[in-house]
């Protein structure tokens, strides 16, 4: 098995991209690499479009076609970056328990009781357990990889999907801030009967006593109660609504300066939890749930160099809701490498001279 520094040696980042498994066609496996990336084909709660599931499989293809030099860190892929085999498990059971979640939110929306339906409620029980497993299996390889040295990032599926690679993190900081990057608030408690729902990640994130700060941007659909938990966080949760960061982008105020407040909030340690649908849907169209308004992707990238030049480090990232298409794929991958090399560069010597 050649070694971290033959690979360095041997392998040409001019080259086509090499359909070996792995993202843009590195040639790093799981030993040599320095971060692990953990593809989850889950999306068995969600509420609208299907197709996320297939996100991790549709970045990993679209990759290949990426040119490996990156503006913020052109020697960044020397890091060395593994994208682990897609758990078969898991899709199989995504499989056959979309199909038991459909059924449960076709009865609700009829306005019908779960609880008066033992069989229905039977399944609903039987859903929160596999969602659950699927949280411990990913706490598991993440927590795994993390002892080894390693940094973890995560690409969905849904976004429910992340919550096994916050809680291992937990074990590793004592504080932590998330910056998520949504065009839902995902604040709602058990959506539609499901305790991991993909609407319920934040919420759920918030459980864990080590989050100590929210920063939500890009936000533009939301209910009474997330709004309210939010206004009764006691700064806990920061949100960045889109129509407001929209008109103080009309009014003329830089969108740089505004990612430097937003950034201001946070702690020394940052987790990223980037939904595509945040950003504007023409570069997301097949995203589980759509919505007019957001971020281009250069924004959202201006926003993570942020938190590199802050001085702030980046310890691990999702990219979730990855339509199945080979457009949101292609768009998914980039937004997955360029996490990579920040999440790197977030930690070297170099991190404070991006784009000095």
């Amino acid at each position: 098995m050649p070694t971290r520094e033959d690979i360095l040696q041997n392998f040409n980042p001019n080259d086509i991209g090499l359909d070996n498994g792995n993202l843009l066609g590195l040639p790093f496996n799981y030993e040599s690499a320095q971060t692990i990336v953990f593809g989850v084909p889950w999306e068995v709660t969600v509420s609208y479009g299907a197709g996320t599931a297939a996100g991790p499989q549709r970045v990993l293809e679209a990759s290949r076609q990426l040119d490996i030099y990156d503006f913020d860190h052109p020697e960044g892929w020397q890091q060395g970056i593994f994208m682990a085999p897609i758990p078969e498990h898991i899709q199989q059971k995504n499989e056959s328990l979309r199909q038991d979640a459909t059924r449960i939110i076709a009865h609700m929306e009829q306005g019908r009781q779960i609880e008066a339906d033992p069989d229905l409620a039977d399944l609903l029980q039987t859903v929160n357990q596999e969602c659950e497993a699927v949280n411990q299996w990913l706490f598991e390889q993440a927590k795994a990889a993390m002892a080894q040295g390693k940094q973890v990032a995560v690409i969905g599926g849904d976004h429910s999907v992340p919550l096994g690679c916050i809680q291992a993190l937990a074990e590793r900081y004592s504080e932590f801030g998330i910056l998520h990057i949504d065009a839902h608030a995902d604040l709602r408690q058990a959506y539609e009967g499901f305790q991991y729902s993909h609407a319920s990640i934040m919420f759920n994130a918030l459980k864990v006593p080590q989050v100590s700060k929210l920063v939500q941007v890009g936000i533009r659909d939301f209910c009474h109660d997330e709004v309210s938990l939010i206004q009764q966080s006691g700064g806990r949760v920061s949100t960045y609504y889109d129509p407001l960061l929209k008109q103080k982008l009309y009014a003329g105020v830089p969108w740089l300066e505004l990612c430097k407040q937003m950034v201001a909030e946070l702690p020394q340690h940052v987790y990223i939890s980037f939904d595509a649908d945040g950003l504007d849907p023409k570069l997301c169209p097949h995203t589980g749930t759509p919505v007019p308004g957001g971020l281009e992707l250069e924004q959202a990238f201006c926003l993570f160099r942020e938190v590199v030049n802050s001085g702030r480090k980046i310890i691990g990232f999702d990219v979730c809701e990855v339509g199945d298409d080979e457009w949101d794929g292609n768009v998914g991958a980039r937004a997955v490498y360029k996490l990579c090399n920040l999440m790197a560069l977030s930690r070297s010597a170099l991190a404070t001279s991006v784009w000095a």
